[in-house]
């Protein structure tokens, strides 16, 4: 089984001042993360504003950002997933020609499609590739919630390793534990709620925090499945500020707001998203004072 690590970073897209991709900064931000906690990056999700990159623009960031990693040991997951099955195919081919080392697949949004529906749409995009691949369940931003019977129906495809649970219940991660293979790895879609899942079986997390704190997120998670509890648990209440601060208002609007505060600017949010505004930005700031981050 592909090892994709106990710490991804859901990478945020950089964009210039005209808002164009800005791939340079891709490859630099990547090979941060790399040195900074993460064993592996997610490329295209929600947190890289997947709604509003062109095709075009999502496979130049796999090519870049995949080159750029070359040696790093850090692999490149693809967010091929879509709420057209047939896009979502084609997506993950083209991801897996470019050389990605697996691809993530959002549960179908907009559509609204039955458990059997989902099954399908899941089978059908392992029935054309060969890459290791994730679930994404984010109910507040599909409009459906994948629970832990069809997962386990998925769980069976080989392609499938794991899931990015961001459904934002303990209930549902224990039961959807219980259900699966337990190679069938679960990672935490909430930074605030990845010590809790993982009491309940999680591995790790799909991180937003892990482009500032990346290092005391692996830290904490690394405590955990050393026994270290009592560790982690500090570690965890730390990090609780920023955690619930990177989600005042909608990701990525306020990770791109704090990275431009700690030095590393990747840009402001394509509409229909906009830049954080002064009150936001003052909460921003705060806690990263709070950690020491910023003077």
């Amino acid at each position: 089984m592909t090892d994709f690590g106990k710490v991804m970073t859901a990478m945020v897209t950089p964009f210039k001042d005209d808002l164009t991709v800005d791939y340079k900064k891709a490859e630099e931000l990547a090979v941060y993360l790399a040195k900074n906690g993460s064993e592996s990056v997610v490329i295209h999700g929600t947190t890289g504003e997947s709604p509003t990159l062109t095709h075009d623009e999502e496979y130049e960031l796999y090519r870049v950002v995949k080159t750029a990693l070359y040696g790093t040991g850090c692999k490149v997951i693809a967010g091929t997933g879509s709420n057209s099955t047939a896009t979502t195919i084609s997506s993950t081919k083209k991801a897996e020609a470019i050389g990605c080392d697996g691809a993530m697949l959002v549960v179908p949004y907009y559509n609204k499609p039955s458990a059997e529906g989902l099954y399908q749409h899941f089978k059908a995009v392992a029935d054309n590739t060969g890459l290791p691949m994730i679930i994404y369940n984010i109910p507040g931003r599909t409009g459906i919630n994948m629970l832990p019977e069809t997962i386990a129906r998925v769980a069976q495809i080989k392609n499938y390793v794991g899931i990015k649970d961001a459904a934002g219940s303990l209930d549902q991660t224990s039961s959807t534990r219980a259900a699966c293979p337990k190679e069938f790895l679960i990672w935490s879609g909430d930074d605030s709620l990845t010590l809790p899942m993982l009491s309940v079986g999680a591995v790790g997390i799909i991180s937003v925090a892990s482009h500032i704190v990346g290092k005391e997120i692996s830290q904490m998670v690394n405590a955990f499945h050393s026994g270290e509890v009592k560790k982690a648990t500090e570690l965890h209440l730390k990090l609780l500020p920023i955690f619930k601060v990177l989600f005042i208002t909608a990701n990525p609007t306020p990770v791109k707001a704090a990275m431009a505060m700690v030095g590393m600017p990747v840009g402001i949010p394509r509409l229909p998203l906009i830049e954080a505004n002064a009150g936001e930005k003052d909460q921003i700031r705060s806690v990263l004072k709070q950690l020491g981050l910023v003077k």
